[in-house]
């Protein structure tokens, strides 16, 4: 005999519910796993500070502002012996 619909629905159900909760489970290791991957990659690189990337960014403006002063006043005074 066959099943009512009712009862077969109802195991369709119970079966796509337990594949739907085991797609989740997968989902959650793989992006912990990604996660922690990522979290490793980062520890394992030099990347900088932003505080440390700004002190060396103002390092190199103070640098740049000092030597156009200087060659401003090397030209001056290359100016001045030719006179």
């Amino acid at each position: 005999m066959r099943e009512p619909p009712t009862r077969l629905l109802d195991e369709l159900s119970r079966v796509m519910t337990g594949a739907v909760g085991l797609a989740e489970g997968a989902r959650k290791e793989a992006d912990s796993f990604l996660r922690s991957q990522i979290e490793r990659i980062l520890a394992d690189s030099e990347f900088v500070t932003r505080d440390e990337f700004e002190t060396v960014r103002q390092m190199a403006i103070a640098a740049r502002d000092e030597n156009e002063r200087l060659a401003e006043r090397l030209a001056a005074l290359e100016a001045a012996t030719r006179k």
